[in-house]
């Protein structure tokens, strides 16, 4: 009996080209896959506002870095991949020693977190980075590779600086406030004590404040509080505080400061007050002001005592005539 062979079709390939096809199709369809997946990859990396990299501990090369580094270093990729001073480089002097102990640390602790610097990007623009990174280390790999994300929070700082700002600095004046003023004047107090230096305070009161909101206006009260506090910042030295302690009253700490030139300062923000004209509806006027000037006497001393001499000095330069600096 014949055997019923099965009919092959005209242009049908064998059974294994038919395999083989089927197999290339597969290929295709998983690089596409792998393509898209890259690309996908890709715009993700591109859209992240901070840098992936990797780097060699013993060779001192950069492994890899993302795209980002671009655009927040202002550098090609392929500088920092040829050479890792242009990374190095590029971070602000200041911060060189910090960044450089703080990437060492993480041998021996196996990650570091916190770890901020800034950096000159190549506009000479600069920027806070965010750089946490980590060790990778692979078993049975001697080769000690560190991973890391730098990421850009310049803004963040930016706005981290602003509400600072807004919290120690008195709005009208842009003198310290109150609360910052007292603060930074008891760390002032304390240092003093510790190494037994001098420290001068000063208070200063506008005499017949009173007088200017009546006549003129508040509009115009501001404007002579701005123009004094503005007064005070410049004839005060580097390193002295002052700010607006209340509604027309001043204060001053000298560090290191002795009494004679802490008087001769007090006198020359005198003179600058005295030297302010201001004006309304044709009308011109001047202010004066009254000052109380202490010092550390004794180890009995407090910040609040030398407050409260100095307070006590300065309504005494009132009853006594105004316009004048008395000591206590």
């Amino acid at each position: 009996m014949a055997k019923n062979n099965p009919k092959i079709l005209p242009g049908t390939p064998p059974p294994d080209a038919a395999q083989t096809l089927l197999a290339l199709m597969h290929a295709q369809s998983e690089v596409a896959r792998l393509s898209e997946r890259e690309q996908l990859f890709s715009s993700l990396l591109e859209s992240v506002n901070a840098v992936l990299w990797a780097f060699d501990w013993e060779t001192r090369q950069v492994l890899y870095v993302s795209p980002a580094f671009e655009r927040i270093f202002g550098r090609p990729v392929c500088r920092v991949m040829a050479d890792f001073n242009v990374w190095r480089d590029s971070i602000y002097p200041d911060d060189l020693e910090f960044a450089e102990q703080s990437l060492a640390q993480v041998l021996s602790t196996g990650s570091v977190e916190h770890r901020e610097y800034r950096i000159l990007n190549d506009d000479g623009e600069l920027r806070w980075l965010s750089d946490k990174c980590y060790v990778s280390q692979q078993p049975g790999n001697d080769r000690v590779t560190i991973v890391g994300i730098a990421e850009d929070i310049t803004d963040k700082k930016r706005l981290e600086g602003e509400l600072q700002r807004l919290a120690t600095t008195d709005v009208l004046t842009q003198s310290s406030n109150r609360r910052h003023f007292f603060e930074c004047a008891k760390q002032a107090f304390d240092k003093a004590r510790e190494d037994g230096t001098p420290l001068t305070f000063l208070l200063l009161d506008i005499d017949d404040f009173k007088n200017i909101n009546d006549s003129y206006g508040h509009q115009e009260g501001d404007q002579v509080l701005q123009r004094i506090a503005h007064s005070g910042r410049t004839v005060l030295r580097r390193g002295d505080l002052f700010g607006r302690i209340g509604g027309e009253e001043f204060a001053a700490v000298f560090p290191g400061c002795k009494a004679k030139v802490a008087e001769q300062i007090a006198e020359r923000l005198q003179r600058e007050v005295q030297r302010l004209s201001f004006g309304q509806e044709g009308q011109t006027y001047s202010v004066t002001v009254s000052q109380g000037l202490t010092g550390l006497l004794d180890d009995d001393d407090t910040l609040n005592s030398l407050y409260a001499r100095a307070d006590a000095a300065m309504y005494q330069a009132k009853r006594q005539g105004k316009n004048q600096i008395v000591q206590g």
